[in-house]
Order: C-alpha cells, then sequence, then structure tokens
C-alpha cells in the first residue's frame, strides 16, 4: 500500500479530474473502521480495502457494488489471469464484489545460510516436528538469534491466522457440524500448547506483542532463523532496501501434522461500498491498482522486488520477477492451490474458511480468542485456563446458530 500511495502521481496524471485520499491505518484499527463505515452505511469511503472473509458476507447484504460491469468495460483487464482460488473466494452468486491488489497463503521462511552451517536440511513439507527441532538448535539468544519468529499479537487477522492453520493441521477445528465448539477438543489443546510452547522456548523476545510486522523486521534484519506466516512477506524479505537477508533465504511449504497441506487463503482486495456517490470514479481508482499495467510500473518504478504478490498468474511470468521470485515462486502458488479444507482439515466443518472462521460473529470472537492465546504466549495464564475461557466465548456465539449446549 505504500507502494501504491506513492505512485499516486502516475494516476492523477491519467485522470486528472479524480482526487484521491488515502487514510492509512494499521491492520486491526483499519478493519473495525472500515467494517463500522460499510456495515452502518456511513459513506466516508469510495473504495475499501477488505478480504476474502469480508467479500461473501457483506455482498449478500447489499453493502458492496457488483464489479462485473466495470470489469467487463475495462481494456486489458484480464480477470481470468486472477489466482484461481483467490478469484472464487472473492465471487459471490457469479459476480466478483472485490478484486485482488495482493493474495497470500502461509509458508516458512528460512535462512538458508544458518542451515548450511548446521547442516541442516530443511524438507519442502516440514513438520512441525521438523521444525520444532530446527528452533532448538539454530536458537541463540545470546547471540540475538531466536530459532523462529511467529505471530503472538492478539487479533482474528494477527495471531490467530497462523494459529488456526496450526490447529486445523492437528486435526481440530472451531465447530463440529452441530455448530458445538471444538477449542477444549484435544486436539486444539495439542496444536495451542505447541504453538505457545514453540514461541516461548524458541521465539522472538517480546512474542506476545508481535504482529505481522515485527517478525518481518525481526527476519529480515537477520534476528529470526525460520518464520511461518504470510507467502507476501517476500516483498519485505526480499527487498534489498530494506532487508539484510537477501540472497540467504530458503522457503518451504507451511509445516503440517495430520493433513498434507496448511497453509490459509487471504487476499487483501479493493471494493466499491453501494453507498458511494462516486462509483465510476472509485472503480477508475481500483482498475489502475490491480491491473496488469500496475506490476509493470512497480517494477520500472519501485524495484521488481516489490510486485504485490499472489494476485495475478502473470506475474510470474514477468522475466524480472520470475527470475528473482525463482525460490519462492512455486511455494507461493502450490501453497495458494492447495489452501482448501479438503487439504488443510481433518474434519468436515460448517463454515468457510481456514484462518479463520467466514462468519459476522468471527471477528469479536477471534479477538476474544487472540487475546486468550496472547495472554498464554505471555505467560499470564495457562493454556487450560485460556481455552475454556474461549470455548465459553465460542459456546455463546455457537447459540445463535443452533447449537442448544
Amino acid at each position: 500500500m505504500q507502494d501504491a500511495i506513492s505512485l499516486i502521481d502516475d494516476f492523477t496524471q491519467k485522470h486528472p479530474d479524480i482526487d484521491v485520499q488515502f487514510v492509512s491505518l494499521p491492520e486491526n484499527e483499519a478493519r473495525a473502521k472500515i467494517t463500522a463505515s460499510v456495515a452502518s452505511g456511513g459513506g466516508e469511503f469510495d473504495v475499501v480495502m477488505i478480504s476474502n472473509y469480508e467479500t461473501p458476507l457483506w455482498a449478500p447484504n447489499g453493502w458492496l457494488t457488483d464489479l462485473e460491469p466495470y470489469i467487463a468495460k475495462t481494456d486489458g483487464y484480464a480477470p481470468d489471469d486472477f489466482v484461481p482460488t483467490i478469484k472464487d473466494a472473492l465471487t459471490v452468486d457469479g459476480s466478483m464484489y472485490s478484486v485482488p491488489f495482493y493474495g497470500e497463503s502461509a509458508f516458512l521462511v528460512y535462512r538458508q545460510d544458518l542451515f548450511d552451517e548446521a547442516g541442516l536440511t530443511m524438507p519442502e513439507h516440514p513438520s512441525w516436528d521438523d521444525v520444532r527441532d530446527f528452533a532448538s538448535t539454530l536458537h541463540d539468544p545470546d547471540a540475538g538469534m531466536s530459532g523462529i519468529a511467529l505471530r503472538g499479537l492478539a487479533g482474528w487477522g494477527e495471531n490467530l491466522a497462523p494459529m488456526s492453520t496450526v490447529i486445523n493441521t492437528f486435526g481440530g477445528c472451531w465447530f463440529d457440524m452441530d455448530w458445538a465448539p471444538q477449542l477444549s477438543s484435544p486436539e486444539v489443546h495439542d496444536a495451542v500448547s505447541m504453538y505457545v510452547d514453540t514461541l516461548r522456548s524458541y521465539g522472538q523476545p517480546g512474542a506476545a506483542t508481535s504482529g505481522f510486522g515485527e517478525c518481518l523486521t525481526r527476519f529480515s534484519q537477520g534476528n529470526a532463523a525460520m518464520w511461518f506466516d504470510a507467502s507476501s512477506m517476500v516483498s519485505g524479505v526480499e527487498n534489498p532496501d530494506s532487508s539484510t537477508v537477501v540472497g540467504k533465504t530458503g522457503y518451504a511449504l507451511g509445516p503440517t501434522l495430520e493433513t498434507p497441506y496448511a497453509g490459509w487463503l487471504y487476499s487483501w482486495a479493493l471494493a466499491i461500498p453501494e453507498t458511494s456517490q462516486k462509483k465510476d470514479a472509485a472503480w477508475e481508482f481500483i482498475a489502475w491498482m490491480t491491473h496488469p499495467d500496475y506490476f509493470q510500473l512497480v517494477g520500472n518504478e519501485v524495484g521488481w522486488e516489490a510486485l504485490p504478490p499472489g494476485s495475478r498468474l502473470s506475474t510470474y511470468e514477468i522475466p524480472e520477477y520470475a527470475e528473482l521470485s525463482k525460490n519462492y515462486a512455486k511455494p507461493t502458488l502450490d501453497s495458494m492451490e492447495n489452501s482448501t479444507q479438503e487439504n488443510s482439515m481433518t474434519v468436515e466443518v460448517p463454515y468457510d474458511g481456514l484462518q479463520n472462521v467466514v462468519i459476522p460473529e468471527f471477528q469479536d470472537l477471534g479477538t476474544r480468542v487472540g487475546q486468550q492465546f496472547s495472554a498464554a504466549i505471555a505467560g499470564q495464564k495457562s493454556v487450560d485456563e485460556a481455552l475454556k475461557q474461549s470455548q465459553g466465548f465460542a459456546e455463546s456465539v455457537a447459540r445463535t446458530y443452533g447449537w442448544e449446549g
């Protein structure tokens, strides 16, 4: 987004009659403000950045504008070039109601140089047992090196993103097919206990308040041997202007236990609230920022390593980017292609989502549960206490879906 803001002169030169004003906020704050505005029909935004969590919930409510008519009349827009799983996730009843700025799954980045020095080999499909063994070997806090970096910051889009995928691959889930909450199950207990213990034993200092940005800084400044997180990390990890580990990294698929894959599927996407009075201008901006031509602009003006990843298949065919991304293009696309419940979960569930539960109540539920898990990471309460409280939160939600207890 910072790159898009820096390139806005390109848009305004082509559209001198359109004034663009950005409101840029941290992730948790942005979610809350955008949700409140769109749900209430506030109308202060003509374009909002949402995701494949909000899109299928908000479109049926009539809160978002159907973008298909705009897509159809935009030369060279190529909607079929979008990564298929991402496009499907942003489509409701055959129409796209948001379009991806970038997409992501999750994978593991690691310091190839440190692995080579220690005589370690990262499998293409590592298990969590593998990762813990590697973290134990490479953890050296006296030298400022943590064995692994993981999110601990509370938030349904922060610590619960990786932690939910761990729950999935351990055989757990949020709710069973009868909407009975499962956060007190042995599988969830094992998953959360492993995650918390891994962070407390081999993780970064201040893990309980570390979100995506803090973990990116930790890894890119050479202070973590591994990091499991969003595949969009590559724009920062591989940026020579801000990262000290360029050329020292390797990539693997997300760690698993009982499933063949353990990533998530997510897209930061642009949509037009139905309340906008400037929909044509709003689409012109969205089209500029998500058009294939934008990737050439970013590459030429900012750097090829800064291309928004995971939204368009053609991105990985651009020669300059193909060369830069040769270490991470395959795990990125493999993870995104296989980020399905069939590949990443062991049980059938009544909800959509991998790193979240696509129900309106999850924003509040996920925030509450994320706070409990963060407290366990900080050592303020036990995993048992955190899960007992979380189970209670989930039970209150489950009753609205017909669970009687």
